[in-house]
């Protein structure tokens, strides 16, 4: 028996709304931090051998150093993240001594990057998520080239496209509430779990998509809308069962795979969840509403 998955479309039309408005308020109102990966600066981790002190007693003690806008993060029981602007030598072992006088510490990680390093990454990301993205359209408007009817092949690509602005705008909305509230700042590997999750999700939407081709073929005599519910049916099964197995970890990975890794998990939890409920929810109701906007004009 297959349940009717489409009589509920507006429902997911006004959620998936609902989610995309208030990510790009927040994203006007709030904004990204960009890392020092892209902006450059300096990044300095260590450890205290007993108790970690708070921020606002690491930020007094550095205050007399010029150091730019200096952002301290907590990692793990006693350890501590410094993002700072781009410093010399001389300074980042100034900035150690100072540590040591609060408490016995140990530096785990010292990492420089220029300004032109970073603005340069910035460029390169631009580009690979724009030719990412047209190098999908292309491929599912050719792999869906024989279907015309009742909706075009480049319907396809276009709905797989709004399906994966869904599934990274939002994460990109929750970064930038983070971000205000947090300080958390958009790096290299959380730009790496949007870019996973583009290609996560757009898997999961061409095996939906796949599956409404087959029965396209295979089944005569019911509707367009009929058709992509059965293969709803078919596939939702899988796509649940296939998220969770990578969900679990992810979650894991979070709760306890230290603080370089957090944020990582968390951009992918965030749109893999979304991958998967835009694959099959929005994606293909989006070709139901076209094909009927198509059968009124």
């Amino acid at each position: 028996m297959n349940f009717n998955f489409l009589k509920f479309k507006k429902i997911y039309f006004f959620f998936s709304g609902i989610l995309i408005l208030g990510s790009l308020v927040c994203l006007i109102i709030f904004g990204l931090k960009p890392g020092i990966d892209f902006t450059g600066g300096s990044i300095l981790e260590v450890e205290y051998k007993q108790e970690r002190p708070s921020n606002k007693t690491i930020e007094e003690k550095l205050a007399d150093i010029d150091l730019g806008k200096i952002h301290v993060q907590p990692a793990g029981e006693r350890g501590v993240i410094l993002r700072m602007k781009d410093i010399d030598e001389d300074t980042h072992q100034e900035v150690l001594q100072k540590l040591k006088e609060i408490n016995e510490v140990e530096e785990k990680r010292f990492e420089a990057i220029g300004p032109a390093i970073g603005s340069e990454l910035k460029k390169t990301t631009k580009i690979v998520i724009i030719f990412s993205l047209l190098a999908i359209l292309l491929y599912i408007a050719f792999a869906f080239r024989r279907i015309s009817q009742p909706v075009k092949s480049w319907q396809y690509g276009i709905a797989a496209l709004l399906a994966l602005f869904h599934d990274v705008l939002i994460p990109l909305g929750v970064f930038s509430v983070l971000g205000k509230i947090y300080g958390i700042q958009i790096t290299i590997p959380v730009v790496v779990a949007l870019l996973t999750v583009l290609g996560y999700s757009i898997n999961d939407t061409v095996v939906v998509f796949d599956r409404i081709r087959e029965n396209l073929w295979k089944i005569t005599g019911i509707s367009f809308e009929e058709t992509v519910n059965k293969s709803f049916n078919q596939t939702l099964v899988r796509s649940i069962s296939a998220s969770l197995t990578t969900l679990f970890p992810l979650t894991a990975i979070f709760f306890f795979g230290g603080e370089t890794l957090k944020y990582f998990s968390l951009a992918l939890i965030i749109g893999i969840f979304l991958g998967t409920y835009s694959s099959i929810f929005i994606a293909s109701s989006l070709l139901v509403s076209w094909s009927k906007w198509r059968k009124r004009a």
